[in-house]
């Protein structure tokens, strides 16, 4: 597998996401403290007034403007719809080997970060260099020794010193962290049950979906689906329909991108099968 220049791996495209983390050291600091802890990373804190209705939705005073390398992040306390958006006991929300603990929404313990685009003509949402906001994601988690974190696009939680780690490895080897940045989910259909991904359309502008074949684990869906989401994030999305050997000997899978939805995104049916 190509992996091509790393530092252009992962480009998403719209709708723009949102990281909230949980850490305890931001509990009981003024807002002032704040801004010179962040000063401190070198991220130029620029207190902003007005920052827009999406991010306005997502935090609540006060609001930074961080500059870090070619990026630029609004980051401040988490406001209710994004917590909302957040509620680990909503069955739409999914969690990675994650267990909140009590009173994680307590006041100041939930920040938001949102990456801002930069486009000459306003007309047009250039894609955001998603390798550069993890990097400073890395740095957040350390700074506020968060404890959890919930990426947006996936409605998904990990643990943030795990998801520190999948980052230090993405930097060392290119291969984006999947199983943190994209969601499983299982669910029952007329036919019996599926599989799709949810996350993944923010790299590709596609989701995955496929009928689990009868005696398969989830564990075992997982396993190849997210085999396939990281070519898809590598490589790019699935053009046409085609015909793909599987994990194991003798298994095919059968690859057909249906199309977009008038979201900026379209679904890949995947269907397993074995040869004989």
């Amino acid at each position: 597998m190509d992996d091509g220049d790393q530092d252009t791996l992962i480009l998403p495209v719209p709708p723009e996401p949102f990281a909230l983390i949980v850490g305890a050291a931001m509990q009981g600091q003024s807002d002032a403290e704040l801004e010179t802890s962040l000063r401190h990373m070198g991220l130029q804190p620029e207190p902003v007034r007005a920052p827009g209705p999406d991010a306005a939705a997502r935090i609540a005073a006060p609001c930074f403007r961080l500059t870090f390398g070619s990026i630029s992040v609004l980051a401040g306390p988490a406001a209710d719809p994004a917590l909302a958006m957040a509620d680990p006991e909503h069955p739409s929300t999914s969690l990675l080997a994650a267990s909140l603990p009590t009173g994680w929404r307590d006041r100041g313990a939930c920040w938001v970060f949102v990456p801002e685009t930069a486009a000459k003509d306003a007309s047009i949402e250039p894609p955001i260099h998603m390798r550069e906001f993890f990097k400073l994601m890395v740095l957040l988690i350390d700074l506020f020794d968060a404890s959890h974190m919930f990426w947006s696009p996936a409605r998904l939680w990990s643990d943030a010193p795990q998801f520190r780690a999948s980052i230090a490895e993405m930097l060392a080897s290119g291969m984006p962290p999947v199983l943190h940045l994209v969601a499983f989910r299982r669910q029952e259909t007329g036919s019996g049950a599926s599989m799709g991904t949810r996350g993944l359309a923010i790299f590709s502008g596609q989701e995955l979906e496929a009928r689990i074949p009868g005696g398969w684990t989830v564990a075992e869906m997982v396993r190849r689906l997210s085999r396939l989401a990281l070519d898809i994030m590598l490589n790019g999305p699935i053009r046409s329909a085609r015909t793909m050997r599987g994990l194991e000997a003798g298994e095919w899978m059968d690859l057909l991108p249906r199309p977009s939805d008038g979201r900026m995104r379209s679904t890949v049916v995947v269907e397993f099968g074995r040869d004989g």
